[in-house]
């Protein structure tokens, strides 16, 4: 039994207990929440694991977000930092024009991107960061950093420079000050503080010239 299931077991008691859950696989992301004091995914959660390790289990909405109702949390701050990274391929606008072109990659191009592009937005990394409960509205947080280094990894994407010059203030990326907590928090296992480090010497580079 996934703690999912307990959810809805209390919801049928209780119509008006309110909790955001859709896909319940593990990846959609919106079932986000504090289990026991570590976020996590309430579908992919096992009950019986939780018990091994303690005798109750005590859910919380996660830290950081306005709190809606129960375990609603408001994710507006969260989704306008995401929206900050341009989390799509910016084509070579040249002339006012898109060349259309075929995007493929090298095997070796595409293995680049390997472990940025899995992330379910689903906010246990950012809710996790105290930089980001810090600073909510400059700090962009792990989630869109790991994407926005997907991006700029990207051979396809042509906006490298305009990414760089746009990340390139004193809050944006370089309040992550590698607490790492997104690490452990993740539900899908990625790393946004390496991709995180990888942009900060970008960023220097690019501020010394030297790219």
């Amino acid at each position: 039994m996934m703690l999912s299931d307990v959810l809805f077991k209390i919801k049928k008691k209780d119509p008006t207990f309110s909790f955001r859950i859709s896909c319940r696989q593990g990846v959609c992301g919106s079932d986000g929440m504090n289990i026991n004091g570590r976020n996590g995914l309430a579908c992919i959660t096992s009950i019986k694991d939780l018990l091994k390790k303690c005798k109750k289990v005590v859910v919380k909405p996660l830290t950081g977000f306005l709190i809606l109702k129960d375990l609603v949390v408001n994710m507006s701050d969260f989704f306008d930092r995401y929206k900050e990274i341009f989390p799509y391929i910016i084509e070579n606008n040249e002339n006012g024009c898109i060349k259309k072109r075929n995007h493929i990659q090298s095997i070796s191009q595409r293995n680049k991107l390997n472990g940025l592009y899995g992330c379910i937005l689903c906010a246990c990394c950012s809710s996790s960061c105290p930089s980001v409960w810090w600073n909510t509205d400059k700090f962009i947080g792990p989630a869109g950093l790991l994407t926005s280094y997907r991006f700029l990894s990207d051979d396809r994407d042509h906006g490298k420079n305009f990414r760089l010059n746009h990340l390139q203030d004193s809050f944006k990326v370089f309040k992550c000050h590698n607490i790492m907590n997104c690490i452990s928090s993740c539900p899908k296992n990625l790393n946004p503080n390496r991709a995180i480090r990888k942009i900060k010497i970008m960023l220097l580079k690019n501020m010394l010239n030297l790219t």
